[in-house]
């Protein structure tokens, strides 16, 4: 499929942008990034994701697939021919997708939580949700990897695309905090399985490096604290 045919609307900062790319790079589909500013919001973005007016969005040939994991199991089933990124097993999909909605519902918001914290007191308890989330995805790892790489097994597969699209990020609140959450005393399969994911070819072009994503750190952080001092 010709390049053209395929876009993706985002910014290179985003996790959930992250997502889209790395299943399109599995499944080796040519795609162009269009990219998006903070503010304003493009009118391609406000006419192709007018409910949510947010990135990512897929458009393929002229239609618009909108949320980055709808986006991803999409990705996985048009372009059926390449590797599988969803587990074929029902029960191992029902709980790929489970450990994907808490990382996004409970794990990511924590973690964002750290860089908002107003206070001492509330940064200490946001690191701390952090760290006993990455246990429980440490036994997560554990069951589901069955001994392999990844948590889908030998390869990258749909909850390694949904939860390491935040390395970045993690690694940006480690160096900005001075916190250690990928110990390898501590959660051993996770910091190799961090290592592994990242140095994968689908994966290692579209990975921010950390000082570059520090610098874009430093400026929504600044708005999220500005946010909640005017509350």
């Amino acid at each position: 499929m010709a390049k053209s045919d395929v876009k993706v609307l985002g910014a290179w900062p985003s996790p959930y942008v992250m997502r889209a790319r790395i299943a399109l790079n599995i499944k080796s589909v040519e795609y162009e990034l269009l990219e998006e500013t903070f503010a304003p919001k493009s009118q391609l973005l406000l006419q192709s994701n007018p409910v949510h007016k947010k990135i990512p969005v897929l458009i393929h040939g002229d239609k618009p697939v909108c949320e980055s994991l709808i986006i991803v199991e999409y990705i996985d089933e048009v372009w059926a021919s390449g590797p599988s990124i969803l587990p074929s097993n029902p029960l191992d999909r029902a709980t790929a997708r489970f450990w994907a909605a808490y990382v996004d519902e409970k794990w990511f918001p924590s973690l964002r939580g750290i860089g908002a914290a107003q206070e001492d007191e509330a940064r200490k308890a946001a690191i701390e949700q952090v760290a006993e989330g990455l246990s429980q995805m440490e036994e997560a790892f554990q069951k589901t990897s069955k001994g392999k790489d990844f948590f889908s097994g030998d390869k990258i597969g749909y909850l390694d695309i949904a939860f390491g699209c935040f390395l970045g990020w993690l690694r940006v609140t480690e160096k900005m905090n001075g916190v250690k959450f990928l110990d390898e005393a501590k959660i051993p399969g996770l910091v190799k399985w961090a290592e592994k994911f990242s140095a994968d070819p689908a994966v290692k072009d579209v990975m921010p490096e950390t000082d570059k994503l520090a610098e874009v750190a430093k400026i929504i952080m600044a708005r999220l604290r500005a946010a909640g001092a005017s509350k």
